[in-house]
Formats: C-alpha cells, structure tokens, sequence
C-alpha cells in the first residue's frame, strides 16, 4: 500500500500539520481497526488518515491518532484531498465530507459546523492555562473553548498538560481575536488525552471556532492562525450549519507501506 506524509494547512514544507494517509486497495485491511491503528501509533503523527480506494461513490475515510480513533479531523482530510487531487467525497463517521481544489492550490473542506455553548470553568481547566484571562468557556461536540483576553496571552500560554488531560471531551482550545491585519482569529489546541499534547494546526477546531466567533466578529468569513510553534492558517467561512475550511498543503515524503 501507498503512504504519505503531507504538511498540511501550509504552502512550505516542515511547517503545518503533518499527518500521515495510507490509500488502502486491500480487501483484508479495509475494515481491520487494530491495523490501522498499529501503523497511526508507529507513524506518531497528530492523524493518520486511511482511505478505502473503490471506483464508485464516496471514499470511506477513517483517522487515527497514536492511541485512538477520531470522529473528525481536518488537517488529515485535506492532506487526503492533497494526494489524491481533484475534487473528492469522503464516507465518515461524521457524514460525507466534500473536498474541492481551487484554482490557487488551496483545497476547500465542508464540514459540519460546531457550535459551542457556554459552560463553567472548571478546576482542571483554570489549572491547565496559567496565564490565561478567561472571558468564556463554552462546550463543543468534541473541545471545549476558552476565549482569552489577547492573542499575545494565547501565544505566550505554557500550559499544564497533566490537568487538560483531566478535562472531559477530546480537548481545549484557547483563542483570541487576532493581533496583526488581516487576521481574525488567533488560537491554539491541546490534546494530552488524545496522545497529542499539542495539535500544529487542527481544521476540526476551526469548525467551533468559526462558530464562535464569525457572529461576535459580525462577518462569515475570517482568516486563522494557530499559533503553535510549526504554525498554519485556515481560511473559514460559516455558512449556516456548515462551515467551509481551506487549506494548502505539501506532501513530504512518498512509499510503500509493506505490513
């Protein structure tokens, strides 16, 4: 089987968020979990995407992280939609996912959109972002957000793995509007529980940061940054129930998977 390592939501290599994507074209690993996860746990990236190559109809489309399954990712769906090219529909456990290449080498994603809804902070979470002005914290399907005061305590967080790990759900984000022009949203993610104590860049996220804050912003569209040491954007766009996520990507490294 093919593999593939792409840095995605970037346009240079060794920046964005890698992940790995496996084509599977073998009848016997199509639907083999403990496979799959085996190869997601030896290739140590935040995703490991798996598609299931068939000529008709949506490509079933899976991601692992090393220690588990996920519902959603982003970053792995457009790395997928990299190495295959064209416009592209993927079968998930979050419905179909829509992929299309633009004209300027960007790849748009439909995603379902993710509201959050305010909720209390908690003690691990307030111990787990020292430093941080909490403004709000509100509960997503999969994360929970916490709005800073500024993008320059988002950026200087050293958070406390151990204690985000104790906070229910997938993981935190912690975000704020952005600080240069042209820049709307400033953020960063954490996933300790998940094996990923910190994402690079995670297109999922933007899915309930769009949410968040395209209304307080008064605008559908915004452009983001994850401010994590390798660094990506992600232009977004909420419309409605659906959140359109585009990216750049560049593939990295290209072989044989022989297991």
């Amino acid at each position: 089987m093919r593999i593939f390592v792409v840095d995605a939501f970037t346009d240079r290599a060794f920046a964005g968020n890698p992940a790995g994507v496996v084509l599977i074209e073998d009848d016997d690993k199509a639907d083999d979990e403990r496979w799959m996860q085996s190869v997601a746990a030896e290739m140590k990236h935040a995703e490991t995407a798996f598609v299931r190559l068939k000529e008709q109809g949506p490509l079933p489309l899976r991601w692992f992280t090393p220690v588990r399954e996920v519902d959603l990712c982003g970053h792995a769906t457009l790395a997928t939609a990299h190495v295959l090219g064209g416009d592209r529909t993927f079968t998930t456990r979050s419905g179909d996912l829509t992929c299309t290449t633009t004209g300027d080498g960007w790849v748009e994603m439909d995603f379902p959109a993710d509201p959050a809804t305010p909720v209390e902070v908690t003690t691990p979470l307030k111990a787990g972002l020292p430093g941080i002005t909490v403004k709000a914290v509100a509960q997503g399907v999969s994360d929970v957000l916490v709005e800073a005061a500024s993008a320059e305590e988002v950026r200087a967080l050293q958070p406390d793995f151990a204690a985000l790990a104790e906070v229910p759900g997938r993981g935190v984000i912690v975000t704020a509007p952005g600080d240069r022009p042209g820049l709307d949203v400033v953020s960063r993610c954490f996933y300790p529980s998940y094996g990923v104590p910190e994402d690079p860049v995670t297109g999922s996220a933007h899915c309930t940061l769009a949410s968040w804050w395209a209304p307080r912003l008064g605008r559908a569209e915004l452009l983001a940054e994850q401010a994590s040491p390798r660094g990506g954007q992600v232009r977004v766009i909420l419309a409605g129930d659906r959140v359109r996520l585009a990216g750049r990507a560049v593939t990295v490294l290209a072989g044989e998977l022989i297991v």
